[in-house]
């Protein structure tokens, strides 16, 4: 509803008179009305897509930095030289690649969605590895000594005393990952997923109106990333709360 009452403001201002073209998103008028639900309709499709992304960038880039970690110099060296190389390609073109060239090397065929999943899940991967690396580094000494004094091996060590801290930490980081994600999702539109910006590309060849539909565009887009960064803020200050208490 903000969308519309942003959009019904804009009506006003311009006056619907001249060269703009409101009326093709006025949500007061059938056709408007029609368009703006066809934009609307890639939103389920923009969620799926950053959430299923960033969950599995989070599990690869911990994968990665732990072995960041690791007095082994062949472990600290592989880790090092994924995160330089993933960041390295633009994510453009590891759609691209990923969708076209991973076909015919793998001879599996790759869907829209699932393409999209894995370029930007890779891509960001090795942001998150970097993020986890810091977070986990920021630890004291004394919570893995006060851990292994009570006979807690490594791997709970990690699970139990310094990933929930280094979590803490690293919040802010993760959520701004998770806008950037849904950013950078506007991509995968040109490999034909059918999301947000690729609704508005094929609006705008079949209204001619590049200016009122990509508007409308960047105001689905603001108004999501707000939501989303008021739950990130809203959970960082639940994590604090509990952590104090």
């Amino acid at each position: 509803m903000r969308i519309f009452t942003l959009l019904s403001s804009l009506l006003v201002l311009s006056g619907c008179s001249g060269n703009w073209g409101w009326y093709v998103v006025n949500p007061a008028t059938p056709q408007g009305w029609i368009n703006l639900k066809f934009m609307l309709s890639g939103l389920v499709y923009t969620v799926q897509l950053s959430a299923t992304a960033i969950a599995i960038s989070i599990v690869v880039g911990l994968l990665v930095a732990l072995p960041g970690l690791s007095p082994n110099k062949w472990l600290r060296g592989l880790s090092r030289s994924y995160v330089e190389v993933v960041r390295s390609v633009p994510i453009l073109v590891l759609i691209l690649w990923v969708y076209y060239g991973l076909p015919p090397v793998t001879g599996i065929t790759i869907g829209v969605f699932w393409a999209g999943v894995l370029a930007l899940a890779l891509s960001d991967s090795a942001f998150q590895a970097e993020i986890f690396r810091a977070g986990i580094q920021s630890i004291a000494r004394g919570q893995y000594e006060a851990a292994y004094s009570v006979s807690l091996g490594y791997r709970d060590t990690m699970r139990y005393v310094v990933l929930p801290q280094a979590i803490r930490r690293i919040l802010p980081a993760l959520g701004n990952q998770l806008v950037y994600m849904l950013k950078m999702s506007s991509l995968v539109s040109v490999i034909g997923m059918q999301e947000l910006t690729r609704k508005a590309n094929e609006l705008v060849v079949s209204e001619y109106r590049p200016l009122e539909i990509y508007t409308v565009l960047v105001l689905e887009y603001l108004v999501l990333i707000l939501i989303v960064s008021a739950g990130v803020r809203w959970l960082e200050r639940r994590m604090q709360v509990d952590e104090r208490g």
